[in-house]
Order: C-alpha cells, then structure tokens, then sequence
C-alpha cells in the first residue's frame, strides 16, 4: 500500500434503466412523505428495472457506451470486474454474462462482492494487473438491481435505494504525474450485523420460512451505519491526502458513496470542502451500491468537473462493514 500504481481510468460510461420511481409513488407504499424522504435522505427520485432486467443487462448497456466512447474494440479488453451484490445468479458470474454479450472474447473475468465498496475494491485489483504489466485493458463495472432485494413495505429501506451501473476502462498510465496514486480499503466484520440480507446463501438457504420472514430483503440498523460511514469516510480521505502529501486544498473533487445525503455533508463539512469540490447526485439516483461511484465519476465528466491533471479522492462505505478510498490523478 502507498505504492505507486501504474493505471489510469482512460474513460467511464453509466446507465440506469429508464423506470423512474418518484418519492410521490413512495408515498403510496409505506407511510413516508417527499419532504421526509428529502430531509432525511437527499433522494428525490430513483430508476428502477422493469420486471425481467437483471443486473447483468445493466452492466452490458454500460459496458456497450463506454466502449463506444472510447473506441476500444471488446476483443481488445483482456480483464473484466463486475462489482455487485445483486447478482443475476450464484453462477455462473454476472462477469461471464457480459463478457459473452459485448464480445470480449479476449478477456477473462469474475464478480467481487464489497457491497457499496465493491467498485472501489474492483477498480484496485484491476489496477494491480494492469499495474504488473500484464493487462492492457481492464474493464471495471459496478451494477446492482437494488429494488430485487427491496422490500416496499419496509418504509426505512425502500426510501434508499435505486438500480444502475456504471463502467470505467483502465489502461497503463501515461506518465508519472496521472493515473491512480494511492488506496486504502479495510473491513470491520464487527458491523455485519447492522446491514445484511440473511437469506438465499448457505446458512439460510431458499425455503418457505425464508421468504416468510422476509429474510431475502435488506435488514439495516440505520443508526448504527449512519455513524459509522461519517467517520470512516472521512477519516480514510484524511489519511490518503496526509501520507501522499496533500490537504484539502489540492483536491479538484471528492466523488463518494451515495448512500445518504446527510452522511455527504458530514464527511464534506469534517473535509473542509465546500459543495464545488464534492459530487452529489444521490437526488436522482439514490444508493445504487455499486453503481454509485461510477455514475458518479460519469457525472462529473459531462458537466466539466473535472478535466486531466486534477486531483480526484473516491471514497466509500459498505455492508461488511467495508471502507474504500482511492486518491488518483484524473487522466482524460
């Protein structure tokens, strides 16, 4: 850790399904309000899949726009991450679906389960093989269908979460001055308990009692995630910067999880940053877990946030508890 990693995002792509679920249609599942919702949480709005869209056709749409985007033939990719928790199945990977579909018949893949860490852990491991020199090409996606592991009857969930992918190509650096610099990620098992989906695995396989009691569902102690994110979150971009030699100051943008608008804040007010330097889109999208970082990152290109040579700090929190950080030299 601390070494320089010789890889850089050479180009991103997202895409969230076209199905929009307002705070209004939430209002008339679960006893909630849009000024609720937006106070407590920043979510206007969310996409969701129609019946029959799975994660990995998200996935394959944001695979498809980035590589158009960046003129780079599928046979060209030699590596592909899918980061998810919401999986098409248990197997075969949602990574082998979407490598047969935008025919990447060079390339070889698997899923990483981080849960809203789960980009930023794929974006590090494919660094470390384009970093060894022995991949050019490493498409790393984040995807998730949320709503398939949501119950809308649960009005302390079903307010927070949305479907959507987003894709990044990672290619050797151009130089020693862009590219990826620095991560840190870490796991505290200790916080499993607050958030988790108990059924479907091996200790609760699928039966009738499952889905009675509601085990293949998110189960969340918000409180307790809450408290935890803010510092976690800011304590990792704090030491990125400190150990690489840089403040607050240096930072063009600050792209992180999108699970909580007031968690944003807290970690933006504890950065000293003010709202320039911090990408929010959690309004029209909500917590896509995987997806956030990604849509995020695409986000911030189209609206000329940030250009080559400015410095970029992504961060995260997720189920596990799982923490990411990645401090990088923006490279297009």
């Amino acid at each position: 850790m601390g070494k320089r990693i010789a890889a850089s995002i050479k180009g991103v792509a997202g895409y969230v399904p076209p199905k929009v679920l307002t705070n209004a249609d939430i209002e008339r599942m679960v006893d909630t309000t849009d000024e609720w919702i937006q106070q407590r949480v920043g979510v206007r709005e969310r996409h969701i899949v129609e019946k029959g869209t799975a994660t990995s056709h998200l996935a394959t749409a944001a695979a498809e726009q980035l590589l158009e985007k960046t003129r780079t033939k599928p046979e060209e990719i030699d590596l592909l991450i899918v980061a998810t928790v919401t999986p098409d199945m248990f197997f075969p990977a949602t990574a082998c679906l979407v490598q047969n579909r935008i025919g990447a018949t060079r390339a070889w893949g698997f899923d990483l389960s981080g849960a809203c860490s789960g980009f930023l852990y794929a974006l590090t491991v494919g660094a470390q093989f384009v970093g060894a020199g022995t991949h050019k090409k490493a498409l790393v996606i984040g995807s998730d269908v949320m709503s398939s592991i949501i119950d809308y009857k649960d009005r302390n969930t079903c307010v927070l979460f949305g479907d959507g992918a987003g894709a990044v190509l990672l290619e050797p650096a151009g130089s020693d001055s862009e590219g990826i610099l620095d991560f840190q990620h870490d796991v505290d098992g200790a916080g499993g308990e607050y958030l988790f989906m108990p059924g479907g695995g091996s200790l609760h396989p699928s039966s009738p009692e499952t889905l009675q009691q509601k085990m293949h569902f998110v189960h969340q102690d918000g409180k307790q995630v809450f408290k935890y994110a803010v510092r976690r979150m800011s304590e990792i971009a704090c030491q990125l910067l400190e150990r690489n030699g840089y403040t607050h100051k240096d930072v063009t943008l600050v792209v992180p999880h999108q699970a909580n608008l007031r968690i944003i804040r807290a970690m933006q007010e504890r950065l000293g940053l003010d709202d320039s330097k911090v990408l929010v889109n959690i309004d029209r999208f909500a917590n896509t877990t995987g997806g956030t970082i990604p849509l995020g990152l695409r986000d911030a290109v189209s609206q000329g946030r940030i250009k080559k040579g400015d410095l970029v700090l992504l961060v995260s929190v997720g189920a596990g508890y799982t923490t990411g950080g990645i401090l990088m030299r923006w490279a297009y």
